[in-house]
This record gives C-alpha cells, sequence and structure tokens, in this order.
C-alpha cells in the first residue's frame, strides 16, 4: 500500500513541474538568438544540424564579434550539432555515421569548418584534441548583407549539396556527398 502512493506521490510531483519544465523548450524561440535547423534529406541519409541564429543588430561581426583566427561557435548558445544516419564526405574528409559539433576557424583569407566529436556541451566549451577533422571552406562575398546567421543546404545534384553559412557580408561553404 506504501509503495502505491509513494508511486502517486512521485506522478503528482512531476505533474506539478510540468508547467516549470516546459517553458524552458519554450524560452529557446524567445531567445535573441532563436534556434535554427538545416537539413540535407537523401534516400539513403538525413543530415540534420541544429545551431542558434544570432542578429547582427548594427554590430560589426566578422573581426569583431566572430574575431578572426579563433575558433568560434558557429552560431550562439549551445554548440552547434551535425547528425548524420550514414556515412558521408565533407570537404573530403570521410565522416562516420554519427553526432559531432560544428566550430568554424574564421581568417581573413579562409576559414576551416571543424567537425569535432564531442557533443552536448555549450557552444563556447571546444577540446582541440576531440577534432575528427578541420577542411576548408570557400569563402565569397553577398550580395546584400545578412541580418541573422544562417545555416543552409544548396543542393548541387543528386546526394551531394554544399553546406552554406552565412552572416553579414560573407557566405562560407564546403561540399557535402551523402552515400
Amino acid at each position: 500500500m506504501r509503495s502505491r502512493h509513494w508511486l502517486a506521490g512521485i506522478g503528482i510531483s512531476l505533474l506539478a513541474l510540468m508547467p516549470v519544465l516546459a517553458p524552458a523548450q519554450q524560452e529557446k524561440s524567445a531567445r535573441p538568438s532563436p534556434p535554427g535547423t538545416a537539413e540535407l534529406v537523401t534516400k539513403n541519409n538525413k543530415i540534420a544540424i541544429e545551431y542558434s541564429r544570432p542578429s547582427m543588430r548594427g554590430r560589426k561581426i566578422l573581426g569583431e564579434l566572430v574575431p578572426f583566427g579563433q575558433v568560434w561557435r558557429t552560431g550562439a548558445n549551445e554548440a552547434t550539432s551535425l547528425s548524420t544516419d550514414a556515412d558521408v564526405n565533407i570537404g573530403g574528409v570521410n565522416v562516420p555515421a554519427g553526432k559531432y559539433t560544428l566550430f568554424t576557424l574564421p581568417s581573413e583569407t579562409g576559414w576551416k569548418l571543424i567537425i569535432n566529436k564531442q557533443t552536448g556541451q555549450w557552444g563556447t566549451i571546444y577540446d582541440e584534441k576531440q577534432d575528427l577533422a578541420r577542411i576548408d571552406m570557400k569563402a565569397s562575398q553577398t550580395k546584400a548583407p545578412v541580418e541573422q546567421f544562417t545555416i543552409s543546404f544548396k543542393t548541387t545534384g543528386p546526394g551531394n549539396a554544399d553546406l552554406m553559412l552565412e552572416w553579414e557580408n560573407t557566405i562560407v561553404s564546403v561540399a557535402v556527398k551523402a552515400r
């Protein structure tokens, strides 16, 4: 009899906490840097990126807010995550199926995409020893300023796409080939 009352008490306590816990998830969309996603779906694979989307808000971004020559969290808030159901090739590097964190290393002369094996951390926590790869990215200028940081995939053929990062006046990209 006591165990039933104990279990009922736990159930009631959990129900009482629901209104407290539910807004925590809802608050992500109300953040100054709301969540964003980018997905590439092929017949054999789904590649998904989850990140936060900071805005310029009149600030100078590249070279100041995002310093050159320093590893950047590639978004805001929690670390940007990449997950893939099957092995993929990113910029000539084979990436096994699994979950990863994406960082970037911006510079005035070129960018590197960093695929890191550590996952679940806050965006500013970076351990270089956990790097799977550092991949060169192509940089170019946007036609117009991009107010909010955006990650997307631009399909280039069956199972192929360019992973695009856009912000301020810059686009950086790298080829992705799903298997």
